[in-house]
């Protein structure tokens, strides 16, 4: 299995409806993309300093799953139109886990 974890840190000025269009776009992905496995995203509760503003996880049967979901139009679409546009950071890290 393949785990792929994202975290975003929001340019300042971002939005809450921008936030909620971001988690409208990801909660449609499980349905369009059929290598997603489990799927979770949801804000920093702000419980530390330092955190991060915005986290997804998503599993997948292996490495060609987790590159269809990267390629998918769908996928590609939120990103043009919901993240990209207000995101200051982005980290991320793929790892195989049993």
């Amino acid at each position: 299995m393949v785990r792929h974890v994202v975290v975003f840190r929001w340019a300042a000025g971002t939005t809450p409806d921008q936030v909620a269009a971001v988690e409208a776009g990801l909660a449609g992905l499980p349905a369009a993309i059929e290598t997603l496995r489990a799927y979770r995203f949801g804000a920093d509760l702000a419980l530390a300093d330092g955190n991060g503003d915005f986290a997804v996880v998503a599993d997948f049967d292996d490495v060609a799953g987790w590159e269809r979901y990267r390629d998918d139009p769908e996928h590609q679409r939120v990103i043009a139109e919901c993240i990209r546009p207000i995101v200051a950071e982005r980290t991320a890290v793929q790892y195989a886990f049993d």
